[in-house]
């Protein structure tokens, strides 16, 4: 399979060396979801991610997950599951890869044997963010 990427020079790393460029959230103006967006190093693999919101007594609100990821740059819009959305909450980002059993990769079989499954995943890279949702007073306008 062949992955363009529009940077030529962005050379596409192995699984242990793909990190996470950037990590933004930005709430909607409803205060009720949040646009998350994320953008990794280009990859040889296509890594799976998890993507969770907390609030501040750390109970997550909002979660998504991808797998195989075909594009670096991603977007995602969260619904928070919780009736207070105004004040402070933190974005959670990890990317990870299945871990290798007996030296076969996911989706490989000898012999008409069963798939392997996963018994672990290796993170690679994990990042953090904060984000504030003002309260509707603080947003109306006089």
């Amino acid at each position: 399979m062949d992955i363009f990427f529009q940077d030529p020079t962005d050379i596409p790393l192995p699984p242990k060396e793909v990190r996470i460029r950037e990590l933004t959230a930005e709430p909607w103006p409803d205060g009720r979801r949040v646009r998350v967006y994320v953008e990794l190093t280009p990859f040889q693999t296509r890594p799976n991610g998890e993507i969770n919101i907390t609030n501040t007594d750390e109970e997550e609100v909002a979660s998504v997950s991808f797998i195989e990821t075909i594009d670096p740059k991603m977007q995602f819009t969260l619904h928070l599951r919780t009736p207070e959305t105004q004040g402070e909450f933190s974005v959670n980002a990890s990317i990870f890869y299945p871990v290798l059993i007996n030296g076969q990769k996911l989706g490989e079989t000898q012999d008409q044997e069963p798939l392997p499954i996963p018994q672990d995943i290796m993170v690679v890279d994990q990042s953090f963010i904060k984000f504030t949702i003002p309260s509707s007073s603080e947003t109306s306008n006089p």
